[in-house]
């Protein structure tokens, strides 16, 4: 059903559009265009908002649902042109709103818009589901006169929902596909946000992470992904995992794109109590870091912990960290953060958090909710035959057997994840080594989309990061048989400022990222 909608919406919005016969993607000079150049080629003349969005949905047409069929979108705005056409009207009048003016983005399918289109985590209870408002940062990105072209596929319920699962299915959207390789896996539960930008149906995404989920497909799919601090950006109006790890953040192509996004939707939100430590922290502006000379002088902690389990990752890699000194960067090797293993108390605190989550998130719903509760939620998923048909969904099952916040079993778990990726994890090995951030491989090339035995993750750095609620920022640092593999800086709370500049220096000096080839 959602599939048959996403095709009459594209029809529609084709049917407007006297131009749709050209290809306004090549003939306006789109692959790979930044920010920065569209906006200089609005001032310019050379095209309008609506030129540019005419582009993006004829191209989500031809290759996200014909062609490759890459599968990264759940579901078009059939307002995006009228929304372009009001854009260019303020332009024309002179009032310009900043530089994401006119900016077509793709949200992942978790992020509320009150608008015709839906909110539904991928899962078919959730299908037609109507937020009652706009997500925070929604409001933001649409105050700053982007364009939202529509919803990204992602794994179902962020990938909490089955031990082995693949990623980048949905039972409403089905299975996203690697834009380099449609045979391999596109990584994380933001897998359409990483696979969109990548083959530039858009340009730039919003991903959520919770562990990886915007790191990992920015990884596999050759962008940049910037995983912010718990807190610097809200999480109301986001279908939740957990309090604790949870994140939006923004996915382009260039580390510049990544932080003008940034940039954009920081603020305090009574929503959500975390952004209230946000307050002597955020900025509104993330450029003044991009500093092509960032990485010298500083003092970086090379995480080896991912090591040793590909060669090829690992030329990659010390290649890369020969680079970072040649720029007068002080290298020293890290083998382990936290002092004790804290993944089981994550895992712990994810799954009470995800059902404490979900029901307060289905009461912001209202009366006319699709699904009522957690509870609610199990029935009508064990109850789906297209759900089951590959998936167990054996995590809303363990999540439904916990109780609230206030039980023991949660209480010492999340003062253990707190205490040992934090003050005895990421805090203590950065005072102790004196460290400016850590570098690691992000992770390994993209797996065979399996759907019956699931994903094949080989390596990851994405945890000491996400389970402290830290900052992480990834892009692309090689190709291995034709698949990108990234590169990712990390350190302490509110650090993002030190991260762009380190990714942005990187990026400087190696240009790696290339489309895909479709």
């Amino acid at each position: 059903m959602k599939k048959t909608i996403l095709s009459i919406s594209i029809l529609l919005i084709a049917l407007i559009s006297c131009k749709d016969e050209r290809d306004l993607y090549k003939e306006l000079h789109l692959e790979e265009i930044t920010i920065p150049e569209i906006q200089t080629a609005f001032k310019n003349g050379s095209f309008t908002a609506v030129d540019l969005t005419k582009a993006y949905l004829k191209r989500i047409e031809d290759i996200d649902k014909n062609g490759p069929a890459i599968n990264s979108i759940i579901e078009v705005n059939p307002d995006a042109i009228a929304i372009a056409k009001q854009l260019d009207k303020e332009r024309k009048a002179g009032k310009v709103r900043g530089p994401l003016h006119g900016i077509p983005v793709v949200l992942k399918d978790n992020i509320d818009t009150h608008d015709k289109m839906s909110t539904t985590a991928g899962a078919r209870p959730m299908e037609f589901s109507k937020p009652l408002q706009d997500a925070f940062i929604v409001s933001k990105l649409r105050e700053a006169g982007t364009i939202i072209l529509g919803k990204a596929n992602l794994s179902e319920w962020a990938n909490f929902h089955s031990r082995k699962s693949s990623s980048g299915w949905s039972g409403l959207g089905g299975q996203t596909k690697n834009p380099f390789d449609i045979t391999k896996n596109p990584c994380g539960s933001s897998a359409g946000s990483g696979a969109s930008v990548s083959a530039n149906l858009t340009v730039f995404a919003i991903g959520t992470e919770t562990n990886g989920s915007i790191v990992c497909p920015s990884s596999a799919n050759g962008i940049v992904g910037i995983k912010p601090t718990v807190g610097l950006l809200s999480r109301s109006g986001i279908i939740p995992i957990s309090f604790t790890q949870d994140t939006p953040g923004p996915m382009a192509r260039t580390v510049t794109d990544a932080a003008i996004a940034l940039g954009t939707m920081v603020g305090i939100d009574s929503n959500d109590s975390r952004t209230a430590e946000s307050e002597s922290h955020f900025l509104t502006d993330y450029t003044p870091f991009l500093k092509a000379d960032a990485i010298k002088g500083k003092r970086i902690g090379f995480y080896r912990a991912p090591m040793g389990r590909h060669e090829q990752v690992d030329s990659l890699m010390y290649q890369a960290i020969e680079l970072l000194k040649s720029q007068g960067a002080e290298i020293i090797e890290i083998t382990q953060i936290s002092e004790k293993p804290i993944g089981g108390d994550s895992f712990q605190v994810l799954l009470y958090e995800f059902k404490d989550g979900l029901n307060n998130y289905f009461a912001s719903l209202g009366p006319n909710a699709k699904v009522k509760s957690f509870d609610d939620l199990v029935e009508k998923t064990l109850a789906d035959s297209i759900e089951m048909q590959y998936f167990d969904h054996s995590l809303l099952l363990e999540a439904q057997k916990k109780g609230d916040l206030t039980e023991d079993e949660y209480q010492q778990a999340h003062a253990n994840l707190m205490k040992y990726s934090r003050e005895f994890g990421i805090d203590a090995v950065m005072k102790k080594h004196q460290l400016d951030a850590f570098v690691s491989v992000t992770g390994g090339p993209a797996w065979d989309t399996d759907l019956i035995n699931g994903d094949k993750f080989l390596l990851s750095s994405s945890s000491p990061a996400a389970m402290a609620g830290y900052p992480n920022i990834t892009l692309p640092m090689g190709f291995i048989n034709g698949l990108p593999v990234g590169i990712n800086f990390f350190g302490k709370a509110w650090s993002e400022p030190t991260l762009i500049g380190l990714a942005y220096s990187y990026e400087q000096l190696t240009k790696v990222r290339k489309a895909p080839t479709l």
